[in-house]
């Protein structure tokens, strides 16, 4: 079977999204870029499925010029366009992780970017957290929404949804939406005690030149 190795990551890390809570049951979806019978494009999720019961030929290829699967019985994730528009946009982005999270969903809800009340929103790549507008999912609408939010960014919210993450593995990328997930449970528990101190724009450009080093130290 054409990357077996990355079907099985696939799988693995879609049964994190489980395991840790990151995404329950048949909610979310994952991919990588990768390539079959030298035609760019990526291995993403199958709609539909429970991630326990997912098989290595489950997972769906898609071609950057296609707008239907290239192989597999199975249809792809519905987001598959926000997904082809990411790897399109950022050559950077080698994995993709999209979680319907509860703290960044419940964060994504009200519709706003989350303000720097911590240094650790630079993770995201700037000084806040974009909250995409809403689109219904897996509209091109939305898709153009998802990009306009990552514009400089590696990860944002998206309204009434969840959030999205990309990285240069599916470990970075599942790490970063961990960690997105986890300041929108921190942004929750401060907002109850009322208005955060925010971080100043000279502060965060500071924070900003550190993180670029963050995982090197």
């Amino acid at each position: 079977m054409k990357n077996l190795d990355q079907r099985n990551q696939i799988i693995e890390y879609s049964l994190k999204l489980n395991s840790t809570n990151l995404s329950p049951l048949r909610s979310g979806n994952i991919s990588l870029r990768g390539k079959e019978d030298d035609l760019e494009g990526y291995l993403i999720t199958p709609s539909g499925k429970k991630y326990e019961t997912l098989k290595p030929e489950d997972i769906v290829f898609m071609g950057f010029n296609e707008e239907e699967k290239t192989d597999s019985i199975n249809k792809p994730s519905s987001e598959w366009r926000f997904h082809r528009d990411i790897y399109a946009k950022k050559k950077e982005a080698h994995a993709i992780v999209h979680a319907h999270s509860p703290h960044a969903t419940a964060v994504s809800s009200h519709g706003k970017s989350i303000p720097p009340f911590h240094y650790m929103i630079a993770l995201a790549g700037g000084d806040d957290i974009k909250c995409a507008e809403y689109a219904t999912f897996g509209t091109e609408e939305l898709s153009r929404n998802v990009i306009k939010a990552l514009e400089n960014r590696s990860a944002c919210l998206m309204s009434n949804h969840g959030q999205v993450a990309f990285g240069k593995n599916l470990e970075d990328a599942f790490e970063l939406a961990q960690e997105i997930e986890n300041i929108c449970h921190q942004y929750t528990i401060a907002l109850k005690l009322g208005k955060p101190k925010i971080l100043s724009f000279e502060e965060m450009k500071k924070v900003l030149d550190k993180a670029k080093n963050y995982k090197k130290g």
